[in-house]
């Protein structure tokens, strides 16, 4: 084990604000899905309640809200509708 490197990447850590904290979290979650083991295999249902909250809370709420007609059928499939 490197012990300098586990250290130092503690003290990072340390240092992060509120936002890069959570990116940092984000790409460990994702980072452990690339190896083959599922976040929700690993993580209790409070875990996963938690990170769903903070993926939604993620979300710009200020973004315009689509029309009627950009979600319509006919916008969306056109003459293949």
């Amino acid at each position: 084990m490197n012990q300098k490197l586990v250290e130092s990447l503690a003290q990072i850590i340390e240092s992060l604000n509120a936002e890069e904290r959570k990116l940092l979290e984000y790409k460990l979650k994702d980072s452990l899905n690339d190896q083959g083991t599922s976040f929700d295999a690993t993580v209790t249902p409070k875990e996963r309640a938690k990170a769903y909250r903070e993926w939604a809370e993620s979300h710009h709420i200020d973004s315009p809200i689509l029309s009627d007609e950009a979600i319509s059928r006919e916008t969306i499939y056109g003459e293949r509708g």
